[in-house]
């Protein structure tokens, strides 16, 4: 059973997915609208699989008897100026998102539950992922800065994307 300290930060990690999602939706339209395609296909899929990480830790928090409150999450930013500064929003977001994590296993090991700190050393390993895959594109666009081929040839390559297998199994 989950102590009521730990359910309530586990149901605040809940909104805090479901707003990484919304904020990648946001991201997919804006790259859209600047005719990147590729660009919006990798961030829907991000979408999908942040939805697929907020739904995972409501399943945890079922799985151990506690009680699921989904809370308001805001809108948004809906604008940036340039590839870059989206991805630079994305990876922001990883960033404070990984640190909230790292709060979560914190309050873990402070109350000895060992059950909900491996369950969230997994989270902790996809957030190395998620900013290191956000940062080596933001590496990438600064490299080619405003050439639209180098541009071109990135959005290419994010438009190859395949979401993991996460996100497949919630859509079937």
């Amino acid at each position: 059973m989950l102590s009521k300290p730990m359910q309530d930060a586990l149901n605040c990690q809940i909104n805090v997915e479901f707003a990484s999602a919304n904020q990648y939706l946001a991201l997919s339209a804006f790259f859209e609208r600047i005719n990147m395609k590729g660009c919006a296909h990798w961030m829907r899929i991000q979408h999908e699989e942040e939805l697929a990480h907020g739904m995972k830790i409501l399943d945890y928090i079922h799985d151990r008897d506690g009680e699921v409150t989904i809370g308001t999450v805001e809108a948004p930013d809906t604008n940036w100026g340039t590839p870059q500064e989206g991805f630079q929003a994305a990876l922001d977001g990883e960033r404070q998102n990984s640190k909230q994590i790292g709060d979560l296993v914190e309050l873990a090991t402070s109350e000895k539950d060992h059950s909900t700190h491996a369950f969230l050393q997994w989270f902790v390993n996809e957030q190395i992922e998620e900013e290191a895959t956000a940062q080596d594109i933001i590496d990438k666009l600064t490299f080619v800065g405003d050439d639209r081929t180098g541009q071109f040839m990135i959005d290419q390559e994010l438009a190859q994307r395949v979401p993991p297998p996460e996100t497949q199994a919630e859509q079937d």
